[in-house]
């Protein structure tokens, strides 16, 4: 069974800093895309950043120059490193993995979820 295990959440005041990390574990043989959601109250889940197998990024509009995601293959982790974080950088952060199993083939899976929250 596939796990997406998140760390690094919390609060943090306006203009500060949190890195999350994702490990993805359970009979991987590769992985096509790893990346960030994120979902406010009342809001629909959106993409915030995605690094696939190439090493290709991309983000949305609202966080470029102030997100980075990257990745250690070796250990099937995903990291999104947050800098001048805003108040409307307050959500729960979702980490996603497009990967294929031993035995399933690829599909898309999800993490729990980790709470962000920004003061202002």
């Amino acid at each position: 069974q596939v796990q997406l295990v998140e760390s690094g959440g919390g609060l943090v005041q306006s203009g500060g800093s949190l890195r999350l990390s994702c490990a993805a574990s359970g009979g991987i043989i590769s992985i096509n895309r790893m990346g960030w959601y994120r979902q406010a109250p009342g809001k629909q889940r959106e993409l915030v950043a995605i690094i696939i197998s190439g090493g290709n990024t991309d983000y949305a509009d609202s966080v470029k120059g102030r997100f980075t995601v990257s990745r250690d293959s070796a250990k099937n982790t995903v990291y999104l490193q947050m800098n001048s974080l805003k108040p409307e950088d307050t959500a729960v952060y979702y980490c996603n993995a497009l990967l294929r199993r031993l035995g399933v083939g690829v599909r898309d899976y999800w993490g729990q979820g980790t709470q962000v929250t920004v003061s202002s």
